[in-house]
């Protein structure tokens, strides 16, 4: 049976993920210096037509969690929030930490550690497993770093990983963080190889586009695609036919046009512009 998951990037390590009539929203961050452009900005109209919007905050580092997120209209919109246990109390939302499991109406959720603060999040919903890695990572500085506390932090990330490795896998959204040298992707390999996800989506990478897109390049494997998506809004449609087969479509942020600029443009177009969406699938 075929099934398709929307995944738009936002800023940072901030996704949404729309499957049928639920959106999955996680670590939503619009930036310390308006980094995320205010027409990117998720708005209540974004979530106008779901049955159920999930909003996810795996810890409390302030570029995993933006205070916007509770200025939402959750009064009259479907919103439950799911937070790690380390945010301050008061924060609202349904309380998880490493091991905690939880159901919200159809959907499924699983909270498993991280190596900094906080968890990440595994989600199943209609056939799809998703997963949200947070700050899980491994996190080694080597230039700045001592060996016994290189040591500490590989012990660290493999026990976090071997309750997740032998999950199935359709999304994983996992940081390339480039702060950490030559072997920033050493975390993010481990994770692709050992778990094998059908879709591995770059996040963290500080700014760096290219960073993202370089690992997209390198390290594609015959059970997972890379895709990296770089700008704000920008989307990848995920077309999942059996268990080998899969399509991923880009579909680029359409460019601010102001009323002058636009004016005019439009008339060659009786309906929508053909060309909008020129990406063809790639099939695997």
């Amino acid at each position: 049976m075929e099934k398709t998951a929307i995944v738009t990037y936002f800023h940072h390590s901030g996704f949404t993920v729309e499957v049928m009539d639920t959106l999955l929203v996680f670590d939503y961050w619009r930036g310390e210096n308006g980094d995320l452009p205010e027409s990117a900005q998720l708005r209540n109209q974004d979530f106008a037509g779901y049955k159920r919007v999930l909003v996810f905050v795996s810890h409390d580092h302030e570029d995993h969690f933006d205070e916007i997120i509770y200025k939402w209209d959750h009064h009259t919109l479907p919103i439950t929030y799911i937070v790690s246990d380390d945010l301050p109390i008061g924060k609202r939302g349904k309380r998880m930490k490493p091991g905690d499991t939880l159901e919200v109406g159809d959907v499924k959720i699983r909270a498993f550690d991280s190596t900094d603060k906080g968890v990440s999040f595994y989600v199943s919903l209609y056939g799809l497993n998703i997963f949200h890695a947070g700050d899980l990572n491994l996190w080694h500085w080597r230039e700045e770093s001592t060996l016994r506390e290189i040591a500490q932090a590989e012990k660290d990330f493999y026990a976090a990983m071997t309750p997740i490795e032998h999950l199935p896998m359709d999304i994983a959204m996992f940081p390339v963080d480039p702060r950490m040298g030559g072997l920033y992707e050493a975390g993010a390999n481990y994770f692709v190889m050992s778990v094998k996800p059908r879709f591995f989506l770059p996040m963290h990478w500080q700014g760096r586009p290219e960073v993202a897109q370089s690992y997209a390049r390198k390290n594609r494997t015959r059970y997972t695609e890379v895709v990296a998506l770089t700008e704000p809004r920008e989307q990848a449609e995920l077309t999942f036919l059996d268990d080998r087969e899969q399509h991923v479509r880009i579909i680029k942020p359409m460019p601010e046009v102001s009323p002058e600029e636009g004016e005019g443009k439009l008339d060659a177009f009786a309906g929508d512009d053909p060309f909008a969406d020129s990406d063809l699938p790639v099939q695997l």
